[in-house]
This record gives C-alpha cells, sequence and structure tokens, in this order.
C-alpha cells in the first residue's frame, strides 16, 4: 500500500474509530447520550494518530502566527489554509464532504475542548472529570460514571488544558502549575499539571447550562415546597440577607440564581464572583469578575477588593457568589450600613457551620476582633440562611431555612422555619416531605411592614407536610 492509501486509510479509520471509540455524535440526542454512557473499559485508538500529528503541527503553526488569542473566525480560516497544502502533499484526494469533516474536527480540537465535545453537548452533564487520559466521568442527574470518551494520551490532556489557558489569556506551567478557568460558554474549569498533579494533568468542568432553572422548575423538581418558595421569594423582594449554605455541588448557585428572580427589575444589582457563572435576569446588572496573579505576582484582583468597589456603584443589591476568605467582613459591613437584601452563599455542612465559617473569614481579613464582636456582627447583618443538600439520590433539596434570632450570651440563636424530613429510601430515592416547623420567623412582622405577604398557613404544620 502506498503511503497515500495508508494515510488515507489512517484518516477513515481515525474517522470510524472518533465515532465509536471517542463517542462523538453525528447528530441528535441519542448520539450525545452514547458519548457518556458508562463503560468499565475504556479504549483508545492508535489510529487516531494522524489526526494527532495534525493537531500537534497545526497548534504549532497557530502559535507562531499569534493566533491563540485570535477570534473563531481568523482560526477557522488559518485551519483552511493550514489544510489545503497538507491534502496535495500527501495526495489525499479528499471530496468537498470530506475536507469540511476534517477542517471541521480540527477546528473544534483547536477552539473547544476535543474530545469532550459530546459531553459538552449533553444538558445533562453537570461535571466532567478528566482523571487522566482514559479515566473520563461525568456526573448526570447527581451520579458519577464513567464514560466511553478518553484522549490519546497524557499529552493530549496537557494540549487541551494549554489551549483553554491560552484562549484566556492565562498559562500553566511547571511554575504555576494549577489555574481556574473559564470556557466561552461560561463553564468553570479546574486544570492541573505537574508537580501538582505527579500523575499527570487533570481537568475538572463545572457546567451551568445555557440558561439557569426557575424557581418553579425547582419546586417542580422537588427543591423545596410551595411555601418554602412564597416565603423565600417574599423575603428577597422585601430585602432581607440570605446565605446559602451547602456542600460542593450541592446547587447553591443554582439556587442563588433562582432566589434572585424575585429582586424588583428597577434595583441595581452588583455581582462579585471569582469565576463568572450566576445567570441572572436583570436589566441593570453589573458582574465583577476577580483574578488571580500572574505568573510575575502582578494583577491580582482580590474578591474583597471588588466587595469594596462594589459600594462604591450605588448598588441597590450586592450579590456575593461565594465568600471564601477575608471579604467575608467587607459583605457583612455592607449589610450592616443599609445595603439590605443581599444574598450569597458559602460552603458548609449544617447552618451553624455556616456561622461558624462566616467568622473564620472574617478573622481572614486580619482584623483583631473579639470573638464575640465577630459573631454581633453576623447576627446583626444576616438574617436567614437557607442550607440546601445534594442527597444519595442525586436530588438537591433545600433541607433547611433557618432564621438568625438574636444572641444569649455569646452564641447565636437559630431557629428553624422549615425543613425536610426524611422518611427513608426506596429504590433509590429519598423519601420524605417538606414541614414547616410551627414556628413564625421573627421576620415575618418586618416584612408585612414593608408590603410583603406573610401568610400564617405557610408557617404551620401540616399531616404528612407539603411537597
Amino acid at each position: 500500500m502506498s503511503r497515500p492509501e495508508v494515510l488515507r486509510e489512517r484518516l477513515r479509520r481515525a474517522k470510524t474509530d472518533e465515532i465509536r471509540g471517542w463517542a462523538r455524535p453525528s447528530s441528535g440526542p441519542a448520539a450525545v447520550a452514547d458519548a457518556s454512557a458508562p463503560v468499565r473499559n475504556p479504549a483508545r485508538s492508535a489510529s487516531l494518530d494522524l489526526k494527532g500529528e495534525l493537531q500537534a503541527r497545526l497548534l504549532d503553526e497557530i502559535a507562531n502566527r499569534g493566533l491563540m488569542s485570535a477570534s473563531d473566525e481568523e482560526i477557522q480560516a488559518a485551519v483552511e489554509e493550514f489544510i489545503g497544502p497538507i491534502l496535495e502533499e500527501e495526495e489525499l484526494a479528499f471530496n468537498e464532504i470530506e475536507r469540511a469533516d476534517l477542517v471541521h474536527e480540527l477546528v473544534e480540537e483547536t477552539l473547544g475542548v476535543g474530545p469532550l465535545a459530546p459531553l459538552m453537548a449533553d444538558p445533562a452533564v453537570t461535571d466532567i472529570l478528566v482523571n487522566g487520559p482514559e479515566a473520563v466521568y461525568t456526573e448526570r442527574f447527581g451520579r458519577l460514571e464513567a464514560t466511553r470518551v478518553c484522549f490519546r494520551d497524557e499529552a493530549h490532556v496537557l494540549r487541551v488544558i494549554e489551549r483553554i489557558a491560552a484562549r484566556v489569556g492565562r498559562r500553566i506551567d511547571a511554575a504555576s502549575p494549577m489555574a481556574d478557568l473559564r470556557l466561552p460558554d461560561g463553564s468553570r474549569v479546574n486544570a492541573t499539571i505537574p508537580p501538582a498533579t505527579p500523575d499527570g494533568p487533570t481537568l475538572s468542568i463545572r457546567r451551568f447550562g445555557r440558561r439557569r432553572l426557575r424557581a418553579t422548575e425547582l419546586q417542580n423538581n422537588g427543591a423545596f415546597s410551595e411555601s418554602m418558595g412564597l416565603f423565600l421569594s417574599e423575603a428577597v423582594r422585601y430585602r432581607q440577607n440570605i446565605l446559602i449554605s451547602g456542600g460542593t455541588g450541592a446547587g447553591k448557585s443554582t439556587l442563588l440564581g433562582a432566589m434572585a428572580e424575585f429582586i424588583p427589575a428597577s434595583e441595581r444589582v452588583v455581582t462579585i464572583e471569582d469565576t463568572l457563572e450566576l445567570i441572572l435576569d436583570q436589566q441593570n446588572l453589573v458582574r465583577l469578575e476577580a483574578r488571580p496573579a500572574n505568573v510575575e505576582g502582578r494583577g491580582r484582583i482580590a474578591p474583597r477588593d471588588l466587595v469594596i468597589n462594589s459600594l462604591r456603584m450605588r448598588p441597590d443589591r450586592v450579590i456575593v457568589g461565594e465568600v471564601r476568605g477575608g471579604e467575608a467582613l467587607d459583605m457583612l459591613q455592607a449589610m450592616n450600613t443599609g445595603h439590605d437584601g443581599s444574598l450569597s452563599t458559602v460552603h458548609a455542612n449544617a447552618p451553624r457551620d455556616a456561622l461558624s465559617r462566616v467568622e473564620t473569614m472574617v478573622l481572614m481579613a486580619g482584623v483583631d476582633l473579639p470573638s464575640r464582636a465577630v459573631r454581633e456582627q453576623i447576627v446583626s447583618a444576616l438574617d436567614l440562611i437557607v442550607h440546601v443538600e445534594r442527597m444519595e439520590d442525586g436530588v438537591r433539596r433545600v433541607s433547611r431555612i433557618t432564621e438568625l434570632a438574636g444572641m444569649e450570651t455569646e452564641t447565636p440563636l437559630l431557629q428553624e422555619i422549615f425543613r425536610f424530613e426524611r422518611r427513608g429510601v426506596t429504590q433509590g430515592r429519598v423519601e420524605g416531605d417538606f414541614v414547616a416547623t410551627g414556628i413564625v420567623p421573627r421576620c415575618a412582622e418586618t416584612l408585612r411592614q414593608r408590603g410583603a405577604v406573610m401568610a400564617p398557613e405557610w408557617f404551620q404544620p401540616r399531616p404528612g407536610g407539603s411537597r
């Protein structure tokens, strides 16, 4: 077999194996679902070597021409310009459809996430986790599962990471082996390479979808009851300061976005995030994003600086996507000085743990305050804590809505307004009811004075709970 025939056969096999082994869908949801179907033994195909060679040469060409940060149209033109001479040089007789397919695949590899593309196209996938070339996992419907998707080798994983970093003006190397990045669709990416991960490069992608879940959808999906939804909507609309707590992947940001629906359209909203991920309805919206220092140690934009700056932007509401450090102090001070109706999230396992976390983060700001003073600041600033959990059946539920009811000596007083009471697990699904505890929140009278509806029946326990 002549070299052109060998190359032609390798390209044909590469395209076939990509569909079968990498599970690249031709079209339709069935093909996408197949890409993320769990398997036990992922296997890569040696027949992809040729396309790997073309991709490596193409990336070198684009880098040499300084096009890594160019527009999608410029890169597509560069790929088409690159592939023509290659096909002629290797005497490969491609028709227009085959040539367009090859260009499309190389453009997707250059602009996108390579073999992860079919997983990114699946709206059910919320997390994509690459532990190695042959170990790619997804989270779908709250459950982790292995996939058919694989990379050629560790160098292929590294190229995808470098490409994502370059597209957002960042770099990742041995001197800076960890990076938080963002894809054009808003998905959040964490990447690591040796020496941070000695076994090889890893990639973790948290997807947020093309649209956010509405409050009504969350309620219909069993995230909270009707009474809980009505109470939260009035609490947000009439400017209660609310902290959403929960573990990693519990749905804090999703719930925050849904609750923000109830902010009146006339109000100016400023959001502060480590990585932009919130999707809000508001027109009068300013989004601020933190930034780590570059390799020279310069250019850092700290969340705390953004919180301080946001107060100079005449906000009606300040939304901190997640408090992680010293910005907690500035957030509390803002809440205590007229910026009511603020929303934020924090990683915590329970409402009281959330208060301890906030207290610790206030001390991270470098202030020398006694614990009692910090706790008084917290109790004065926050009105409600909404705790959300991802339970073992993969469903995310609001497990508790708790009110801060003052201080007793040096301990913040918490009282539960609503909670989720478990009955057990049936066929893998958690059974239970959302119940009102019978306690009318202390903020109810304040909310009524502001014009809110506070129906007494929301807070009355019902036999069997509410759904």
